[in-house]
C-alpha cells in the first residue's frame, strides 16, 4: 500500500515549493533565466537582469555563460530560491516565435554548449538548474495544445540535443513543455520521458511539469513525470490515491519519483552560495558587450573616440526607452537606477557632445500609465495606483483590502496574496490620478481575465462583459490582449482613472491598463533629421518594447515598426555616418539599414544596456558577438517562418533537420548575414588548421589565426561539417598584429547521425571546414576514424 505521505511528494506544496516531510526540506523554485523572477510575478521584487538567452548565445562564450549563470545563482540564494527554471533550451526555429529572445539561437550544438555552461555556473552556487521546456516548445501560438509533428531524426539530432547535453552534464531537473509531440502531451510522453531520458541518457535528475501543464495523473506518472507543479495537487500527489490502490500506478514508480524529488530537495535546499564570480556591474556590462554583434562598419566608423567628434547625435525611441528584456512570466523587476543608453552616452562623452531626439515614440502593445495613487494608504508609496480588492462583483459593499502598486500590469496566481483565493466571484479596481502634458485624444487601454470597465472622472468610457472559462484564463493572461478607447484630455488638468476587473473562479487572474499619449509625428521626425544633419556622427537606436516578446503569442513580422523604418531612412539620408543599433530579441529584417555606415545588433542585453553600449561606442569594450541566427535577406528565405498550427492543432516540422541556416545552406540561399557572422574591432586571417582524432571519437583542432587589425580583438573560430552543421567553436582574444594557435574540441555528438534507429558515429575520412562564419570557411582539415 502506498501511503498519502509518499504520494504527496509528487505534487507541489504551493505555487513554487515542493512538499516537506520529516527530514526532507521543501525546495523553493523560481522562474528564470534572465534573473530571478518574483514568486508573485510582479514589479516589487527587483532582481539582477542579465542578458537574454539570444544575447548570451551571440557571445559564443562558454566561460561567460558560466559566469552569468553563477551570478544568477548567487541572486537566487539571496532570495531564498533553491532551484531555477532555466536555461531555456528550445530553439529559434522561427524568427517570429514569441520567446526566441530566451533561447540560445537556432543551432542545437551552440544552445547545448552554452546551456551546459550556464547550468554549471548556476549549480556552482548550490542552486539547482531545471532546464526547460522538453521538447519542441519552439513557438507560442496555441502552445498549450499544438501537436508538434517531428520525425525521429529531426527530434533527436536537433530538438533533443541541447537537453541531452545538459542532462548528461547533471542538471538538477528537466521541465516538460505545454505542447504535444507526435500525439502525446509532453508531461505524459513516455517515448521522451522514459525511453530516451531515462533509458538512453541514464538521466538521474527529476522531471517536473510546466506550471498547470499536467493533464492527467496516472498517465503522467507512468510516462515518467515525477512532479506536478504548481501545488496543491490537481492530478498527482494524493489525487493518485485511487490509482495507487487499484494498481494503475505501481509502488516502484512512485518510490522512484519520490526518491528523485527528495534527492533534489536535500541537494539544493538551503546552504550558502559561496563567493561571487566578480563585480556584478562589470560582469553584466562585459556580458552585454560580448553579445553585441557588429555586422557592418564602413570606414571604421566604430569606435568613436571621445573627443574625436564635436557632436554625436543620439536618435531613436530605444535610446531613452530601451528594451532590456522580454515580457514573459520570467520578466524581471528591473532595478530603478538602470541607466538608459542616452544617459550613459552623456556620462561617457559629455553632455555637451550628445544631442538627443526620439524621432518617434515607442510603440508598446500596452503603453505605460504614470499615475499618483487615488488614496494615501499610509504605506509610504506616493506613485502608482491604489488597488482595491473585493469579495464579489458589487464594489460598494465587499472591500477586502487595498494596496499601492506602481505598475500597469497586475497579475495574481491562486489568490490575492493574503486577501483570499480565486475560488469565488470577486473584483479588483486600480485607480490613480494622471496629469496630461498635452491636449488631445488619448488612447486608454484595458484588458483582463474577466469583465473590464474603464471610468474617467466618474464617467464610464468603456465596458466589456466577459466570462473567461477557467481553462482559458492562463492563455488570456499570457497573451495580454487589450481593448482601447479614445478620450479627450486637456494638458494640466488632472483626471482620475479607474480600471476595474470582475472575475469568476479560476487559478489566476490579471488586470492591465495603459495610456497612449498623442504626439506630432511630423515634428518628431523633423527634429531628428535636423540634429542628424548637424552632427559629426549619429547613433540611431531602434527596436522593440518589452511586451513585443510574450508567452502564448508569436510575432507576425521580422521587421521593425514602420515609423522607425521611416525614421531610419530620413536620418541616414541626412547623415550617412549613421550607426544603427537594433534592439530586438530575434532575427530581424536588415533592409531598412542598408545605407547605414554601421549596423549593430544589441539584442535584449539586460540591465547594463546603457553602460555597455556607451563603452562599445567609445571603444572601451569590443562588440565581440557573432550571430546565433542567420538574418535572411527576405522573410521567404527562412525555412520555418509561420509557426501557426493547422485546423487540427498539428504543427508539422516540415523542414526537418533544415532549421535556420542549415536549411538555407541546403537550399543554396545566401542570407543578408550568415549564422556565425560578426566583425568585432579586429581583422582576422585564418592561416592554417590541423586536426587529430580523440579517443572518445571526437576531434582536436588547432587553428592558427592572425589579427591584422590595430586593436586587440576576440576571434570566434568555428568548425563545420561538410554538410553544413556547426561542429565546434572557440573564442579567444588575439592581440593586435599577433598570430596565435586557437584550440577547440569537436565533441563526438557533433559528428554523429541518427540512422536506422540508432546513432551512427563518424567513420573513415572526415573533413571539417573552419573559419569565421557558416559561409566564411577558408580552411579545412581531415581526420580518419577507424
Amino acid at each position: 500500500m502506498i501511503n498519502d505521505t509518499l504520494l504527496s511528494f509528487t505534487a507541489g506544496r504551493d505555487m513554487w515549493s515542493t512538499v516537506a516531510a520529516n527530514d526532507v526540506p521543501s525546495a523553493k523554485m523560481a522562474d528564470g533565466p534572465m534573473g530571478i523572477a518574483s514568486g508573485r510575478v510582479d514589479e516589487r521584487d527587483v532582481s539582477i537582469l542579465t542578458p537574454s538567452g539570444i544575447a548570451l548565445a551571440a557571445s559564443w562564450d562558454r566561460a561567460l555563460a558560466g559566469v552569468v549563470g553563477a551570478l544568477v545563482g548567487g541572486e537566487a540564494k539571496r532570495k531564498g530560491v533553491d532551484m531555477v527554471l532555466a536555461p531555456n533550451l528550445n530553439l529559434a526555429r522561427s524568427p517570429n516565435a514569441g520567446r526566441v529572445f530566451e533561447m540560445f539561437g537556432e543551432d542545437p550544438l551552440l544552445a547545448g554548449t552554452l546551456g551546459v555552461a550556464w547550468s554549471r555556473g548556476l549549480q556552482s552556487r548550490r542552486v539547482g538548474s531545471i532546464a526547460k521546456h522538453l521538447v519542441c516548445n519552439d513557438s507560442e501560438t496555441q502552445r498549450d495544445r499544438y501537436d508538434a509533428i517531428v520525425d525521429e531524426t529531426t527530434l533527436r539530432e536537433i530538438y533533443l540535443l541541447p537537453f541531452e547535453m545538459v542532462a548528461r552534464a547533471g542538471c538538477a531537473g528537466i521541465l516538460t513543455a505545454y505542447n504535444r509531440v507526435n500525439g502525446d502531451y509532453c508531461a505524459q510522453n513516455a517515448p521522451v520521458l522514459t525511453d530516451i531520458l531515462r533509458h538512453e541518457w541514464r538521466y538521474g535528475g527529476f522531471t517536473v511539469s510546466d506550471w498547470f501543464g499536467t493533464h492527467a495523473g496516472a498517465e503522467s506518472l507512468n510516462a515518467g513525470l515525477d512532479l506536478e507543479m504548481p501545488g496543491p495537487a490537481r492530478f498527482m500527489g494524493t489525487k493518485l490515491r485511487d490509482a495507487a490502490a487499484d494498481g494503475t500506478v505501481g509502488v516502484n514508480r512512485v518510490e522512484e519519483a519520490v526518491d528523485r524529488i527528495q534527492i533534489a530537495a536535500r541537494t539544493w535546499a538551503g546552504g550558502d552560495a559561496g563567493a561571487e564570480p566578480g563585480d556584478r556591474d562589470t560582469i553584466l556590462a562585459q556580458a552585454a558587450a560580448a553579445g553585441f554583434t557588429l555586422l557592418r562598419n564602413d570606414g571604421d566608423l566604430l569606435p568613436v573616440a571621445p573627443g574625436s567628434v564635436r557632436q554625436l547625435a543620439v536618435i531613436g525611441p530605444n535610446a531613452l526607452a530601451p528594451c532590456f528584456q522580454g515580457g514573459t512570466f520570467a520578466k524581471i523587476a528591473l532595478r530603478p537606477d538602470a541607466i538608459p543608453p542616452v544617459e550613459a552616452l552623456r556620462a561617457r562623452f559629455g553632455a555637451e557632445t550628445i544631442v538627443f531626439a526620439p524621432g518617434c515614440p515607442p510603440s508598446p502593445r500596452l503603453p505605460a500609465m504614470p499615475a499618483l495613487p487615488a488614496r494615501d494608504l499610509g504605506d509610504g508609496c506616493d506613485v502608482g495606483m491604489t488597488v482595491d480588492y473585493f469579495g464579489g462583483h458589487d464594489f460598494s459593499a465587499s472591500l477586502l483590502g487595498s494596496e499601492t502598486r506602481n505598475t500597469n500590469s497586475l497579475t495574481w496566481f491562486h489568490g490575492m496574496h493574503d486577501l483570499g483565493a480565486f475560488d469565488r466571484n470577486g473584483g479588483i479596481r486600480a485607480s490613480g490620478r494622471i496629469m496630461p502634458t498635452v491636449t488631445g485624444m488619448h488612447r486608454l487601454h484595458i484588458g483582463g481575465t474577466g469583465s473590464v470597465r474603464l471610468v474617467v472622472d466618474g464617467r464610464q468610457v468603456f465596458a466589456a462583459e466577459r466570462e473567461i472559462p477557467a481553462s482559458d484564463v492562463m492563455g488570456a493572461l499570457k497573451s495580454g490582449d487589450s481593448d482601447h478607447v479614445e478620450v479627450l484630455l486637456e494638458a494640466g488638468i488632472p483626471v482620475l482613472i479607474e480600471a476595474e476587473l470582475r472575475y469568476t473562479p479560476a487559478r489566476a487572474h490579471g488586470l492591465w491598463f495603459g495610456l497612449g499619449v498623442p504626439n506630432d509625428a511630423a515634428t518628431l521626425l523633423a527634429e531628428a533629421e535636423a540634429i542628424a544633419r548637424g552632427a559629426d556622427a549619429v547613433l540611431l537606436l531602434v527596436g522593440e518594447t518589452a511586451d513585443a516578446g510574450v508567452e502564448s503569442k508569436d510575432r507576425d513580422t521580422t521587421a521593425i515598426p514602420l515609423d522607425q523604418q521611416e525614421l531610419a531612412a530620413r536620418v541616414i539620408a541626412a547623415n550617412p555616418r549613421t550607426i544603427v543599433a537594433v534592439n530586438v530579441g530575434h532575427a530581424f529584417d536588415t533592409r531598412f539599414a542598408t545605407d547605414a555606415a554601421a549596423l549593430l545588433a544589441v539584442w535584449y542585453p539586460g540591465e547594463a544596456f546603457g553602460p555597455a553600449l556607451a563603452a562599445v561606442v567609445a571603444g572601451d569594450l569590443e562588440p565581440s558577438g557573432r550571430l546565433p541566427v542567420a538574418l535572411a535577406a527576405s522573410e521567404d528565405q527562412y525555412p520555418a517562418l509561420d509557426a501557426t498550427p493547422d485546423a487540427d492543432g498539428r504543427l508539422p516540422y516540415a523542414e526537418g533537420i533544415g532549421i535556420g541556416y542549415r536549411g538555407m545552406i541546403t537550399a543554396g540561399i545566401r542570407p543578408a548575414f550568415a549564422f556565425g557572422e560578426g566583425l568585432g574591432y579586429g581583422r582576422f586571417t585564418y592561416v592554417a588548421a590541423t586536426a587529430t582524432t580523440r579517443s572518445d571519437h571526437g576531434v582536436d583542432l588547432v587553428v592558427t589565426v592572425r589579427n591584422d587589425g590595430s586593436r586587440d580583438s576576440a576571434a570566434v573560430v568555428q568548425a563545420y561539417r561538410t554538410d553544413g552543421p556547426l561542429a565546434g567553436f572557440a573564442k579567444q582574444v588575439v592581440a593586435a598584429g599577433s598570430t596565435v594557435d586557437i584550440h577547440l574540441v569537436v565533441n563526438p555528438i557533433a559528428l554523429r547521425r541518427w540512422s536506422g534507429n540508432r546513432w551512427v558515429f563518424a567513420s573513415g575520412p572526415t573533413t571539417l571546414r573552419i573559419g569565421g562564419s557558416s559561409l566564411d570557411l577558408p580552411l579545412s582539415a581531415t581526420v580518419a576514424f577507424d
